[in-house]
C-alpha cells in the first residue's frame, strides 16, 4: 500500500502535508473513566487558552477554512472536522466518549488543531490518495448522512472514497473489533516540516500507549 496527494492539490498548495502512521495487533477498548478525566482536563486547558478567540479566528480552523474554498467547498456547510469538534466542545464542555481510539483522535485533532481520520486498514484495499472529490465520489458517513463528495478533500483507495477531513465513511470506521489502522492527519500547509514530525511522534506514542500495537510512520509531501 503506498499513499499520494494528487497532482490537483499539490499544484494548488504546493507546501500541502499529510502524516501517515499505520498500526498494527492494536486492542480497541471502551474508554477507562481514568482515560477520559485525563483528557478532559486537558481539554479544559485548551478551552481556557483560546476562551477569548472566536472559533473562526483559531489558525487551524482559518487554515482549514481557506482550502475548502480553494477548491470550491463552502466551510459553512461542510465543516472541517476539527472545527465541528471545536464547535461541539465549546457548546457542551466535554465531547461524548467513543473508544480510546475515537477519543485520542478526536483529543489531538482540537489540540493541534486540524482534520484527523482513524481507519480500520484491514477495509481498505490498494494505494490510497488524497484528491478532490468527482461527481461519482459518494459514501455513506458516520453521522448516517450519505455523503457527496464532488469539489471535496476526500481519502480514496482501490474500491472509492472512504474518509475526508469533513467526515468518514461507516466501510473504514474503527470498532473495538479493529486490529490494524490508519491515522491520517491532514496538516495546516503552514506548519513546519520539523514541528509536523514532532507532532505525528506525539500522536503515534500516544496511540500505541493506549491502544497497543506496532507503529509505522510518515510525512507525505
Amino acid at each position: 500500500m503506498e499513499f499520494f496527494i494528487s497532482s490537483e492539490i499539490k499544484e494548488a498548495v504546493p507546501s500541502f502535508q499529510l502524516g501517515i502512521i499505520t498500526y498494527n495487533d492494536i486492542t480497541v477498548t471502551n474508554t477507562p473513566q481514568w482515560l477520559q478525566g485525563r483528557l478532559q482536563l486537558s481539554l479544559e486547558e485548551w478551552l481556557l487558552e483560546k476562551e477569548n478567540v472566536p472559533t473562526s479566528e483559531i489558525t487551524g480552523v482559518q487554515a482549514w477554512r481557506k482550502l475548502f474554498k480553494l477548491f470550491g467547498t463552502d466551510p459553512s456547510r461542510y465543516r472541517p472536522s476539527h472545527e465541528a469538534l471545536i464547535r461541539r466542545l465549546r457548546k457542551e464542555k466535554s465531547l461524548p466518549s467513543i473508544h480510546t481510539a475515537a477519543d485520542v483522535n478526536n483529543y489531538f485533532s482540537i489540540t493541534i488543531e486540524a482534520p484527523m481520520g482513524i481507519y480500520n486498514l484491514d477495509r481498505l484495499h490498494g494505494d490510497i490518495t488524497l484528491r478532490i472529490g468527482k461527481a461519482d465520489d459518494h459514501y455513506m458517513g458516520i453521522n448516517g448522512r450519505e455523503m457527496a463528495m464532488a469539489s471535496k478533500f476526500l481519502t480514496a483507495d482501490a474500491s472509492g472514497a472512504f474518509g475526508s477531513p469533513i467526515v468518514d465513511s461507516k466501510r473504514s470506521m474503527v470498532t473495538e473489533e479493529t486490529r490494524n489502522a490508519l491515522h491520517v492527519i491532514y496538516f495546516n500547509p503552514d506548519l513546519h516540516r520539523e514541528t509536523a514530525e514532532k507532532i505525528l511522534d506525539q500522536i503515534g506514542r500516544s496511540f500505541i500507549q493506549f491502544n497497543g500495537g506496532e507503529i509505522r510512520q510518515s510525512i507525505l509531501l
